[in-house]
């Protein structure tokens, strides 16, 4: 049979993402955001690169490796110590600050809060990537005024608040594509252009194992919303549980997920191993490309 009983998305709704000055075509290609961790106690290094210096020669590795974009974060997102607004500028700024220096490519901040969204933008950030959802009311005012990109992200409660046995009151995959519509529909609203606004279903993020899985094998529903679609499965709970792995041996089951997530219309992947999900990215594009010249 020529059609997979599989609900592949061989074409994305929004086929184009704006990210700053740069425009990307991802009808068939996934973008591959590298992650860069400014904490000390981030849930996969463990604060590896918290040092400057590491933090610098962790960047050049993604660049080489092929990330399109990078995200910085200075808070992680599970239970913690607090850290202050001053406490997370001081992690970030100078990060942007120094990749912008040194890197021709779009940078995006991991924030929740408006305040540290303005001085990131400021200091050369062209994306806020944000866990909670623009709870912040400043937040998509912020970004709109910046002329800059955004990720709505769903979550249960909120940001370092555990979440260990979430209860949704219909089912998951219904209540994060209302709430992700609501944001991505608010971030329009805002100023903010369709294809300067990602959705993620934040996987592992006030969800059990199966919630995360049962996300996963819809996100051809997320894609068809019409937004273009994030996919944050690298390195996750969920994944090191269905496996049985730690943190540090989850690699291919992070690149299992990339790739049906692709297969469903995923178009941004947020790495840790930005080398295999670059190679797994552009395996996947030559597979729907390859469909589309047929069917030409």
């Amino acid at each position: 049979m020529d059609e997979a009983p599989w609900p592949v998305v061989w074409e994305v709704p929004c086929p184009t993402v704006a990210l700053g000055p740069h425009r990307y075509d991802v009808r068939y290609r996934a973008l591959v955001m590298g992650i860069l961790n400014r904490t000390p106690d981030s849930f996969y290094d463990r604060g590896r690169y918290f040092d400057f210096d590491g933090f610098l020669a962790k960047a050049d590795q993604l660049v080489v490796e092929g990330a399109d974009f990078l995200d910085v974060g200075g808070v992680k997102a599970g239970p913690g110590p607090e850290v202050t607004v001053e406490e997370e500028r001081e992690r970030v700024i100078p990060a942007i600050e120094a990749l912008r220096a040194r890197f021709d490519l779009p940078i995006s901040v991991d924030t929740w809060r408006a305040s540290v969204l303005r001085d990131a933008l400021a200091a050369g950030a062209v994306v806020g990537n944000d866990i909670s959802g623009f709870a912040d009311p400043d937040y998509l005012p912020v970004a709109a005024a910046a002329g800059a990109s955004v990720v709505a992200t769903h979550i249960r409660i909120g940001p370092r608040v555990p979440d260990p046995e979430p209860v949704y009151d219909e089912p998951v995959v219904d209540a994060v594509s209302r709430f992700l519509r609501a944001r991505a529909e608010a971030a329009e609203a805002a100023g903010i252009p369709r294809e300067r606004v990602m959705v993620d279903a934040g996987l592992d993020l006030g969800k059990t194992e199966p919630q995360s899985l049962e996300l996963l094998r819809a996100h051809h529903r997320l894609a068809a919303l019409g937004w273009p679609l994030f996919l944050s499965a690298s390195n996750k709970r969920f994944l090191g549980d269905l496996v049985g792995t730690g943190v540090d041996d989850r690699r291919d089951a992070s690149h299992a997920a990339h790739a049906l997530g692709i297969a469903l219309g995923s178009r941004i992947l947020r790495a840790h191993d930005v080398r295999g999900a670059r190679r797994t990215a552009d395996v996947m594009a030559a597979i729907l490309e390859s469909r589309q010249e047929r069917s030409a």
